[in-house]
């Protein structure tokens, strides 16, 4: 990737103390799987098929003239995005995302002119029935990617009646963690990779019974027994890309049916806002698509099948400026030292992941190194050579809440 980076909640909340990250790390919070896990580490409910709709019946109500009114889809994250464990925020379903559509007249230039909302957060595992509402405040916007122009996605944070964020929002502290260090413009580059699974839970394109050929092929490859979910991929990044998602990036992946796309560089919380969008885009379309993208560590827990993560590439305009290599290299100290705060909230079920093999450095262990791929953080070649860029934090999962690590990078890193 290109060079990247950068009283609400306290800040602290977004980690856990030493002393309890490795019980939490080590599956604490850790739910029963099967064979094949899903994103929050349990077993894909079967579910054979969906209903088949009429295409030609959903293009003729889509272009019916609307008088003047524009479909505002509000998104925000639900109770199981963070949970507190063991005092760490831990996303436990990286899919609970939510949304509801407000019908608004006239076309918003931005998340301000569009009014706060509330929603039953009884129903989302986000307030007690006997004081359910939850307001909603757009914080961010962004093209329509299904309905289209002048339709919009806005982005929402979660507060209760008397304006304060509900437990749930990460994205609070996180921002006022990134307000505090605007000044050395922090940008982040985040690698999502994702498996894809047929309404069964099983990989999709796998054998029934069994198993493809061993990895190898996949990475990058091209053909029909190599190549899956290529055109899932590629709707993804188109929608991305209309949404004005700074999408960067897709590859196919090590595992077959294991696919990637980047996200930024962006810069402090628009980096977390973009990427819980990209995913929410994911989810809609695999609605079309009749599948899932499972955002588990480690989906396929019988035989020598790479997991899935969230690497996170990190830097500042120091790092990005002559002699910027010392200032990345400062950094490796601070991240040993606090290796546990970060592994806590690095994702459930990442310790099947983090095993020391299928390019991963073991869960209770720290390093960094050059063009490592074994390592927590790698460098680049390029930047050893350029003496300036980034560095990659390999050790996230693929169910990461973005918002709780970009906030603990610059936490450890810049406060």
């Amino acid at each position: 990737m290109a060079a990247f980076v950068g009283n609400v909640a306290s800040a602290a909340s977004l980690f856990v103390a030493p002393a309890t990250a490795a019980a939490t790390s080590s599956r604490a919070v850790a739910m029963p799987r099967g064979r094949v896990a899903a994103a929050s580490g349990r077993r894909v409910p079967t579910m054979v098929e969906r209903p088949s709709v009429d295409q030609a019946n959903v293009d003729r109500y889509a272009s019916l003239p609307l008088n003047g009114k524009v479909f505002a889809e509000y998104i925000w994250l639900g109770g199981k995005s963070a949970v507190d464990v063991n005092g760490a925020k831990q996303c436990l379903d990286p899919d609970d995302i939510r949304s509801k559509t407000k019908v608004v007249k006239g076309v918003p230039s931005g998340p301000e002119d569009l009014p706060s909302w509330n929603f039953d957060g009884s129903s989302t595992g986000q307030a007690p029935g006997d004081d359910s509402e939850v307001i909603l405040k757009p914080v961010a916007m962004f093209p329509d990617p299904f309905r289209g122009s002048p339709h919009v996605l806005v982005l929402c944070d979660c507060y209760t009646p008397q304006g304060e964020p509900i437990p749930s929002n990460t994205r609070a502290p996180a921002k006022a963690l990134m307000d505090k260090v605007a000044d050395q413009k922090p940008w982040f580059g985040i690698e999502q990779e994702y498996t894809l699974l047929d309404l069964d839970g099983k990989p999709l394109g796998w054998p029934k019974m069994g198993f493809p050929a061993p990895q190898g092929p996949y990475y990058c490859g091209a053909g029909a027994m190599r190549a899956i979910g290529r055109e899932l991929a590629d709707a993804h990044a188109r929608a991305c890309l209309y949404a004005g998602i700074e999408l960067s990036g897709v590859n196919l992946e090590v595992m077959l049916s294991q696919l990637e796309y980047q996200v930024g560089p962006c810069e402090g919380i628009n980096s977390g806002d973009q990427m819980w969008v990209a995913r929410y885009i994911m989810l809609r379309l695999c609605e079309e698509f009749n599948c899932i993208a499972s955002l588990h560590p480690k989906p396929m827990t019988e035989g020598e099948w790479n997991g899935a993560g969230c690497h996170t590439n990190f830097s500042t305009e120091a790092m990005r400026q002559e002699g910027g290599y010392k200032v990345i290299k400062e950094c490796m100290p601070k991240l040993e030292a606090a290796h546990e705060k970060h592994i806590a909230v690095y994702g459930v079920d990442n310790d099947a992941r983090l095993s020391g093999s299928f390019e991963t450095q073991a869960i209770d262990k720290f390093s960094w190194g050059v063009a490592d791929r074994g390592a927590s953080i790698r460098i680049g070649r390029d930047v050893e050579a350029a003496g300036k860029g980034y560095f990659e934090d390999r050790r996230p999962g693929s169910n990461i809440d973005p918002y709780v690590v970009t906030a603990a990078l610059v936490e450890t890193c810049l406060l």
